[in-house]
């Protein structure tokens, strides 16, 4: 399969119009020609990833994070923001990404995460889209709640605000804790992200919104598995690889 075909299958699941301004989803390394047999699937394109798709043979990294967001002056292997890029071409390896995009769109990020967490009828939360808003099925306490993220995402948490009934909450995977005053306007009893400042999680809890800190990685990676799903359904001759990275923040 050509990657000009699989960029097309990409633009069908997160169409790039979704992407915030400043992002940089799409191609970053490689031809558009390039012949696609093996995609390894990963969140973030570090050095390890791209040495994990030398030994898995693969063609292309697609990952949810970009390389670069803003214009490099050189690429040197030496770089921790330009030698992933540097080992790609090294490598013939191409390299995708769908970021805000795939956080916004149907079945992305924020779709997948209300799903693994229970969260019914939700949706796109204005004037980005960005985040989704939606009920549990029940209403159950703040402390149950934060237990239950805990357990469907296999990670710890950090919870802010008093103890108090639950039932409409926020999501937004990865960084928002800076979208608290969207998670009051929809009257969210809680916003669930993947990080919050220390500053944003005292603004929320003052204006009536419980947030629970999943981590960012964490927030995120539930989409890579329903991604290759999609992917498997509309492609055929490909094999996708989910990677084996792992958080680079660990509790110790």
């Amino acid at each position: 399969m050509k990657l000009e075909d699989l960029i097309d299958v990409m633009e069908s699941i997160a169409p790039k119009e979704l992407a915030l301004d400043y992002d940089n989803p799409g191609l970053i390394v490689g031809r558009e020609d390039k012949e696609i047999k093996r995609v390894l699937v990963a969140l973030d394109c570090t050095s390890e990833a791209v040495d994990e798709a030398v030994r898995e043979n693969c063609d292309l990294v697609l990952t949810h994070h970009p390389l670069l967001f803003n214009a490099v002056k050189s690429i040197r292997p030496e770089d921790p923001l330009t030698g992933p890029v540097y080992k790609l071409i090294r490598n013939g390896i191409a390299m995708f990404a769908a970021h805000t995009n795939l956080d916004s769109a149907e079945g992305g990020v924020n779709t997948e995460l209300c799903r693994r967490l229970g969260i019914m009828n939700e949706r796109p939360v204005p004037p980005e889209n960005l985040c989704r808003v939606g009920e549990l099925a029940e209403e159950t306490s703040f402390s149950e709640f934060a237990a239950k993220v805990a357990k469907e995402l296999e990670t710890s948490v950090r919870a802010a605000g008093p103890e108090k009934p639950v039932r409409r909450v926020m999501v937004c995977g990865g960084s928002g804790g800076s979208e608290y005053p969207l998670a009051a306007a929809c009257g969210a009893d809680v916003l669930v992200t993947g990080e919050c400042k220390h500053n944003q999680a005292i603004e929320a809890v003052f204006a009536g919104v419980n947030v629970i800190v999943a981590g960012h990685f964490e927030t995120e990676r539930v989409v890579l598995r329903p991604l290759i799903g999609m992917l498997r359904e509309r492609t055929e001759g490909v094999e996708y690889i989910l990677s084996k990275q792992e958080t680079p923040l660990r509790t110790v």
